[in-house]
């Protein structure tokens, strides 16, 4: 029954999802936003609600370890799993003059983090930070974004069903998270692994799922502002707004592995994804492949 239960929860995160992705971005087309704002924002974030509610409900059940485990680990699929099984699929190109800036977050962010567990605890002042900085991102993306080169497309969803897929989105996710955290702990004290590790690869790539299914889509249909936006994004909003909250509710105890080694990958991932952007413009299909050999050491090593 734990196993069914598990399942079940990664089935409800994909579709409750793709449900709120598919609403919320139909919401923003309303009101004529950029794709690569759509891409950095409504995607990324809307993508990031099954870490928020997995990581949330961890924190509330005494469950730090998976909470913080979930967002550093889903960072790291974002960028190596995700990033790379899209660009094997089709090249993504990258658009360094648009994502400099958001690039440039997504570093910060990382920085930030790794500095506050040092301590071995986020606590509610680092909380409120996190927050604070994700209020930043914020204003920055929608005051720089050129909303009047967007044309609303014929066939987009009326708004009312777009808000209704939007509730029906969160309301799902709700359920899946809910059924992802219990199972997944129960599985790791009847196998005797750590809830950090449980957290760093299950449940992260378990969440996760939404921004797979975006960014392959993306990247079959050439959309490469929404492809890398979405995983850009979703770093972001990992680390300011997931732990942020999280943090706000309740002070989150850090396991000293995550400093010393998760917050070594999800640097590393982000400083390469940020300097194959420059350098290359891109990821071809090889950079595709050194990514998703990199995860695969990743996930051998923890």
């Amino acid at each position: 029954m734990t196993y069914l239960l598990f399942v079940l929860g990664l089935v409800a995160l994909f579709f409750g999802g793709e449900l709120l992705v598919r609403g919320a971005t139909a919401v923003a087309r309303h009101f004529r936003l950029s794709p690569m704002l759509i891409g950095l924002t409504i995607v990324g974030f809307g993508t990031s609600a099954p870490e928020m509610l997995v990581s949330v409900q961890a924190a509330l059940a005494g469950q730090p370890a998976i909470a913080i485990g979930n967002v550093l680990g889903s960072n790291i699929a974002n960028i190596l799993l995700i990033l790379g099984i899209s660009s094997v699929i089709a090249p993504l190109v990258i658009p360094v003059k648009k994502l400099w800036r958001d690039l440039g977050f997504m570093l910060l962010a990382t920085a930030v983090i790794w500095i506050m567990l040092l301590d071995g605890t986020v606590t509610r002042l680092d909380g409120v930070l996190l927050i604070a900085g994700l209020v930043v991102f914020l204003v920055t993306a929608f005051l720089t974004s050129k909303v009047e080169d967007v044309e609303v497309a014929q066939g987009d969803v009326v708004q009312w069903k777009a808000w209704a897929m939007t509730l029906g989105g969160l309301i799902v996710l709700v359920v899946g998270a809910r059924l992802l955290v219990n199972s997944s702990t129960e599985l790791a004290r009847a196998f005797g692994i750590s809830e950090a590790v449980i957290g760093l690869t299950i449940v992260a790539v378990g969440t996760s799922l939404p921004e797979l299914a975006t960014s392959l889509i993306a990247a079959i249909r050439k959309q490469t502002e929404i492809a890398v936006g979405n995983i850009v994004g979703s770093n972001i909003f990992n680390i300011f707004a997931i732990l942020g909250v999280t943090a706000l509710i309740d002070p989150i105890p850090a396991d000293p592995r995550f400093a010393s080694v998760d917050m070594v990958w999800v640097s590393a991932s982000a400083l390469g994804l940020s300097i194959l952007a420059f350098a290359l413009g891109g990821l071809p299909r090889i950079a595709g492949v050194a990514l998703l050999l990199a995860y695969g050491g990743y996930v051998v090593l923890i």
